[in-house]
């Protein structure tokens, strides 16, 4: 072409494209504006102008780019170059590049959470705002009933519980099933029930998925995707999309329901696990505290339990232990000696026997771990608590007077779990009232702190706080000792702490007589 546009020369394959000949004026032609303007742009940057970009653009639906050449003065050899293929690739790099961060995105959001109802919630709301309409996620039954969750564009996310029938939707037996692997594709809007549809989606639907969310070897649950008749079906493209999608979804709501499941098994355990809540039995004061050895954990090698006598006039029976070692695997033994110590409680008169019997429990067992105790048998008798005390390989207990004095209780025995054979010494001790036992376990003795950070808390160190605890109620011992351990621990490592508080209450009610503070006797 020269400069105003002519043709003056073109090739078999220029002229099938165009359909001109020589003469023909550019402008009159059926040619497409872009190659028009580079044209003229082209004769403008005539001159020492810097080189232009090669344009590019459509002709009869296949795209070209345009390299001119310039031939003698003001005209220009336009060479086209069919870059159809090149673009379309371009095009389906960026999809998938798009694709791939959207996935890598969705799955950080899905995983953020192991709350089931709140996973769910994310999937529905993230299928109906990047693969569909609307989505709405059926769940695994519970019962007779279906747990379902409605999102779409620019509305709420709603969950329900619903009687359901999934024979209504084509696929949905099969998907809840955990199979077929790949999705239906071709659903018949007019086949989708109403409960299938999201409250307040508008227009007639147009295009339906369904695919399954596959979980850790059990379906997690089905996904419905709906576009509106305005919008166009689903192409072979986005339903492999939807299913990579799905599958992501699925992980995360298995592993999120997974942990929802062994949280809840958990907690059932654990409640035979926990110390229990103590009070007043009988009109004798119980208080107990208890430590795990690592914060995160909530029980231990440590414990204590107290079982009332069937009538006032009977011995109850309490029991402070200490297992080897902590953690879960020392919690686990303690569970089954607290067991056994439950079972044994028809001879619980007898502290010698029930040691003998634990003992021989324990060497029978896979456990190879020891424990350490401290039975104790307390009966109420006008006004005064009478204990009966047994150790095995335990520290003594410790009595608070009401003067003061902290006096030991001289049991001693053998520990239980590593001997054929344990012996024992009871003991006999009277509280009177305002007087406390407390037992205690080594992890508050041995508590390494301090002003140096590794001196133990130590047996003197206790006796002294206890001396300042007198008359002071069984609870508000137990928790100072716990407070005054834990203090000269600071954040250093301990071992599990527990503390019995055995206590006898002062006979009646706080009253005034002769403007003094007293007590009924």
């Amino acid at each position: 072409m020269d400069a105003a546009g002519i043709v003056l020369e073109a090739n078999e394959s220029a002229r099938a494209l165009f359909n001109h000949t020589v003469g023909d004026v550019l402008t009159d032609l059926a040619v497409p504006d872009w190659l028009v303007q580079a044209h003229r742009r082209q004769g403008e940057a005539a001159g020492g102008s810097p080189a232009l970009p090669a344009p590019s653009g459509a002709v009869h639906h296949r795209t070209f780019e345009a390299h001119p050449t310039v031939d003698g003065g003001a005209q220009v050899v336009w060479w086209l170059m069919e870059i159809t293929d090149l673009r379309e690739a371009e095009q389906a790099l960026r999809s998938e590049r798009d694709r791939t961060g959207l996935l890598a995105q969705i799955s950080s959001a899905l995983l953020s959470s192991l709350n089931v109802e709140r996973c769910t919630e994310v999937t529905a709301r993230m299928a109906a705002d990047h693969l569909a309409d609307a989505a709405v996620i059926v769940g695994p039954a519970h019962g007779h009933r279906y747990p379902l969750t409605y999102a779409q564009i620019g509305g709420p996310v709603t969950q329900s519980m619903a009687r359901i029938d999934p024979a209504t939707v084509p696929g949905l037996a099969e998907a809840l099933q955990g199979y077929p692997p790949v999705p239906t594709r071709w659903i018949s809007p007019d086949e989708i029930p109403d409960w299938a549809v999201p409250p307040g989606f508008t227009g007639p639907i147009g295009s339906v998925i369904v695919t399954p969310l596959p979980g850790h070897g059990v379906p997690a649950g089905v996904l419905v995707l709906l576009r509106a008749d305005a919008h166009r079906a689903f192409t072979d493209r986005e339903e492999v999309f939807a299913r990579l999608f799905a599958a992501r979804a699925g992980a995360a709501l298995s592993a999120a329901r997974l942990y929802s499941e062994q949280a809840s098994l958990t907690s059932v355990l654990m409640r035979d696990l926990l110390p229990p809540t103590l009070e007043r039995v009988h009109g004798i004061e119980y208080a107990g505290r208890y430590r795990a050895a690592n914060d995160h954990e909530r029980v231990g090698g440590d414990f204590y339990d107290v079982h009332p006598g069937a009538e006032p006039s009977h011995e109850t029976f309490a029991v402070l232990g200490d297992v080897a070692g902590k953690g879960l695997e020392a919690a686990a033994l303690t569970g089954k000696i607290r067991s056994v110590l439950h079972a044994l409680l028809p001879l619980s008169g007898d502290h010698q026997q029930v040691l003998g019997l634990l003992n021989g429990a324990l060497l029978t067992s896979h456990h190879a771990r020891f424990a350490t105790l401290i039975l104790v048998s307390a009966r109420r008798r006008a006004g005064q608590v009478h204990l009966r005390l047994t150790s095995a390989g335990h520290m003594r207990p410790l009595i608070i007077r009401n003067s003061g004095q902290v006096e030991e209780a001289a049991t001693s025995g053998q520990l239980v779990g590593a001997l054929p054979k344990v012996t024992s010494r009871t003991i006999t001790s009277v509280l009177a009232p305002g007087e406390t036992c407390l037992l205690y376990t080594d992890g508050i003795t041995e508590a390494r702190g301090g002003p140096t950070g590794g001196e133990f808390f130590g047996e003197q160190r206790l006796r002294r706080a206890l001396e300042e605890c007198a008359g002071m109620p069984a609870g508000a011992i137990a928790e100072r000792v716990q407070m005054l351990a834990s203090q000269w621990l600071g954040r250093g490592r301990h071992d599990d702490m527990a503390t019995l508080a055995i206590g006898a209450p002062r006979s009646g009610p706080l009253r005034i007589v002769d403007g003094r503070g007293g007590r009924d006797r």
